[in-house]
């Protein structure tokens, strides 16, 4: 309950798809589940839904009654009203509203995977609270009390900046008419300076290709079981090899290689189209950005693409470039694991997989590409984003530049009779 009191609901999902297994239990029925009935998967994903439905009810109905009654809502309520605004208006992405979900959640809520609960630091001190009697003071002292308890400074300001775009939603004459945005003027925490980036060399890059070409991140105590299987995973391993070239040669993020099509693959014009990525494990209809770019399509790329293109299914221009055997989308989180236990079977530097699209963008600098290419080519917003990587540039390099355009600047001042010395009268 929203209020925080306890109260007992039940609901019926469905008929069982089970039968009784003679000894006083059920069993799964055989067959394909007909309409109506529930297997356990669906049933799962139907009480998920349930739940979703209902807590949404609870915060619809709060909300009515707190207009009702010309009141403040609860921090609560208005954080659930934010939610589903930054959803259905603002089309937020299902990464956001995960992380957002997260920080939110309420205390003791288990996690999604793995084992263990959240510890709801945000509900457990806000929930029940009407939302215009949350100071900035307030606000200072949950900061201080999460940091006490070890929560990173960029963690700590993750928090202060929900609450404030949540004050901020709240503050709009439209929605609750908020006096005030108490998150606005709290104290945020410093944060270290980014480390610089690591990248691979192209050697390095080759050298990961062939540790998953070669299956080393297979578990070598669970073979294949037949020659067909066999066949399956070495198909896989090569595809996962090139997914890595193409990664590093053309900077596509994990959710954008995962979601491509060879719709978006032009060979004839060296580019690709990045369209879409997957966020949070949902097909989005857009990129980080939300704005389609052209990836200019280099020789390395290329050539990893042209090889899978020449498998025997699934090159339909709707077909997933990177397919599991069925021919669906590859699991990112899947693929990241693969990846990083073939880094450590090839005895590579500890970088993780986002760090081959640190290297395509450190490896276009260092070769001279300048930087509002890159930033079209990666998608950036700012600029600012795209100059970490001129860390990669050679300093020789630039210092031969450097005294070339100074020796430059030199004769031209001395053309101009700057500097030069004149008898005195």
């Amino acid at each position: 309950m929203p209020d925080g009191s306890q109260k007992t609901m039940k609901r019926r999902l469905g008929k069982a798809w089970l039968e009784p297994d003679g000894e006083g239990g059920y069993r799964k029925k055989r067959g394909r589940v007909k309409a109506g009935f529930l297997d356990e998967q669906a049933a799962i994903v139907a009480k998920d839904q349930l739940i979703r439905e209902v807590e949404q009810d609870l915060v619809d109905d709060e909300e009515a009654r707190a207009r009702e009654l010309n009141t403040a809502p609860t921090f609560r309520v208005l954080a659930g009203a934010y939610l589903d605004w930054l959803e259905r208006v603002r089309d937020a992405k299902p990464s956001t509203l995960q992380d957002h979900g997260y920080l939110l959640a309420e205390p003791g809520t288990p996690y999604k995977r793995g084992k263990g609960t959240h510890p709801g630091h945000m509900m457990r001190t806000f929930g029940n609270k009407p939302a215009d009697e949350i100071h900035t003071r307030d606000v200072n002292r949950f900061l201080d009390r999460i940091a006490a308890a070890g929560v990173s400074p960029r963690t700590v300001n993750k928090h202060r900046q929900l609450i404030s775009a949540i004050y901020g939603y709240g503050c709009q004459e439209a929605t609750y008419g908020l006096p005030r945005n108490p998150a606005q003027a709290a104290d945020r925490r410093q944060e270290p300076e980014p480390a610089r980036l690591e990248f691979y060399s192209p050697e390095e890059i080759e050298a990961l290709a062939r540790s998953l070409d070669e299956g080393r991140h297979r578990n070598a105590d669970a073979p294949a079981v037949n020659d067909e299987e066999k066949l399956a995973q070495q198909a896989e391993d090569r595809q996962d090899a090139e997914l890595v070239r193409v990664a590093a040669y053309a900077g596509l993020r994990r959710g954008e290689l995962v979601a491509l099509r060879w719709r978006h693959v032009d060979f004839a014009k060296r580019k690709i189209v990045v369209q879409r990525a997957v966020s949070a494990n949902v097909d989005a209809t857009s990129t980080k950005s939300r704005k389609a770019r052209e990836v200019p399509l280099p020789d390395q790329a290329s050539g990893a693409l042209d090889r899978l293109s020449q498998r025997d299914d699934f090159i339909g221009p709707e077909d997933y470039v990177f397919v599991n055997r069925l021919g669906r989308r590859l699991d990112a989180s899947a693929l990241r694991r693969r990846v990083s236990r073939a880094r450590e079977a090839a005895q590579l530097r500890e970088l993780r997989f986002h760090d081959l699209r640190h290297t395509y963008g450190s490896l276009l600098v260092a070769g001279g590409i300048d930087l509002a290419s890159v930033k079209a080519a990666m998608g950036h917003a700012r600029l600012s984003t795209t100059e970490r990587y001129l860390h990669a540039r050679s300093a020789t390099d630039l210092a031969d530049k450097f005294t070339q355009a100074l020796r430059g600047t030199e004769s031209s001042a001395n053309r101009d009779g700057v500097g030069s010395s004149v008898p005195a009268n």
